[in-house]
């Protein structure tokens, strides 16, 4: 079996259409894991024991059931329901979701390492409630977990593939259709795997970069 650089240069645009659809569904998905993620953290501070106990396990069963029964459900059984919803928008959707559950504990964490003198210091000071969450908590705590969310971004990406559960023409989609024509999948899986390595590697390098920037100062 040799290598068709033909070929290659051939499929090469079909591939990065996908990725396309890859980088649409992982960034739109991760600001909603972003904005979702810090909503159950604020939901879980709530002074009722039920509704903190509620929203505990709402966020623990979809953190503790895989992503690909999460797809189907949506996508598959939602319709039945009478809520239909396109395959892109469902793939993004409920990537954001899932993650949005890790993202919550990694807020949780970053609020939980604020210094208490801090929260001294804004009842001294007689703060109203949503200065000290916007102007003194949320910005040290965010700060802190800059890392673990760019790492959470990198995973959302390379859980991607699965969207080609419920058709999303994402790139592994597109690698395989294309593969199919010409019964010829050496280079288009290969491509796809050098396709996700140079994304990973180059997110790694903007998390780092934010990171030293942020996280460190």
């Amino acid at each position: 079996m040799s290598w068709d650089w033909h070929y290659s240069g051939e499929i090469l645009p079909d591939l990065l259409d996908g990725l396309r659809y890859t980088l649409t569904a992982t960034l739109l998905g991760y600001l909603i894991a972003l904005v979702l993620g810090l909503v159950w953290t604020l939901l879980r501070r709530s002074p009722s024991r039920v509704f903190n106990q509620v929203i505990r396990w709402v966020t623990e069963f979809i953190r503790s059931t895989p992503l690909i029964p999460q797809l189907y459900f949506v996508f598959f059984v939602l319709p039945a329901w009478g809520i239909t919803i396109g395959s892109l928008t469902a793939g993004t959707i409920t990537l954001g979701i899932h993650y949005s559950t890790y993202t919550a504990e990694v807020y949780r964490a970053g609020i939980a390492d604020v210094p208490k003198g801090q929260w001294e210091a804004c009842t001294a000071l007689n703060l109203p409630r949503s200065r000290v969450w916007l102007d003194v908590v949320l910005p040290q705590a965010i700060r802190r977990v800059i890392p673990t969310l760019g790492n959470y971004l990198i995973a959302m990406f390379k859980d991607s593939p699965l969207l080609l559960a419920i058709n999303v023409s994402e790139l592994l989609f597109s690698a395989y259709q294309v593969g199919s024509k010409t019964l010829q999948f050496l280079e288009p899986i290969t491509m796809v795997g050098l396709l996700f390595v140079v994304v990973s590697v180059i997110s790694s390098i903007l998390v780092r970069r934010l990171e030293r920037r942020y996280a460190t100062n």
